[in-house]
């Protein structure tokens, strides 16, 4: 480790559950971060400003003025541009040590296998039901290890998902509720630091998964009610009848025509 990254990491490396051997894990690492803003602004700052060496950015969005409430990674200035640019631009000046895999388009069954299988874990900072179960699949096939997050208005989620070690996305949500029944941040809005409480929490779990410190949130839902500044814990089970993570998994491959693709 060169001497300006024993600076600049001065205040982990201190930690007896990280230390020298951890950052060099870190530097090692290889995070997807699926979607550049809300959740992903927190989690990829958070994520580089640790170390973590190779972070990947998915996204075909371009940045709107209605995103700057909450998506702290992007600026004015970067209005019209690919989001996925200006959060590699964002990174890249906060931490050098890392490098940054753009990847300018949306996840899709047709790429996701590909994309995803060269990272050590994932992270979803997604904003569509949709995108989760395709992700829920991508990793359950390749085994990777990824980090659930959600937001709506001043309330959040955040679980990990391991394949072996607990359940999976559709072993809470099986399938996709009535197209319209789930609003969006669109229809009833976000507060723009709840992302912020969520996406760090994310980066926390991404970083515990890669050093092996700690319990991830695995078999357990996290809720944060941010008006009353609440956490509750849900214990969630397994269905070993699950589609995607069960004994007897019936989705092996990713197919564009799954309905839940496009919830």
């Amino acid at each position: 480790m060169r001497g300006d990254q024993e600076e600049r990491y001065d205040r982990q490396l201190r930690l007896r559950e990280l230390g020298r051997a951890g950052q060099e894990r870190l530097l090692a690492a290889r995070v997807a971060v699926v979607g550049a803003g809300g959740l992903g602004s927190p989690v990829l700052l958070y994520l580089a400003a640790a170390g973590v060496g190779t972070l990947g950015v998915v996204d075909g969005d371009r940045v709107e003025l209605s995103n700057l409430n909450r998506q702290i990674m992007h600026r004015t200035a970067a209005l019209g541009r690919a989001k996925a640019e200006s959060a590699a631009a964002a990174v890249e000046s906060l931490n050098p040590d890392v490098s940054v895999r753009v990847h300018r388009h949306r996840l899709a069954p047709e790429n996701a296998i590909e994309l995803l299988r060269e990272y050590d874990v994932v992270v979803d900072a997604t904003d569509n039901l949709g995108s989760r179960y395709l992700l829920n699949d991508a990793c359950a096939i390749l085994r990777i290890p990824w980090v659930h997050g959600s937001v709506l208005r001043f309330d959040g989620q955040l679980t990990t998902f391991v394949r072996g070690a607990g359940p999976c996305y559709r072993c809470l949500f099986p399938a996709p509720p009535v197209p319209g029944a789930v609003p969006g941040t669109a229809e009833v809005g976000v507060l723009g630091a709840v992302p912020g409480v969520i996406g760090a929490l994310q980066a926390l779990e991404a970083v515990k998964l890669i050093l092996g410190a700690g319990t991830p949130l695995c078999g357990e839902l996290l809720l944060f009610g941010g008006l009353g500044a609440e956490f509750t814990r849900v214990r969630v089970a397994r269905n070993p009848s699950c589609a995607a993570c069960g004994d007897k998994p019936q989705i092996t491959t990713l197919t564009a025509g799954r309905p839940e693709y496009s919830a």
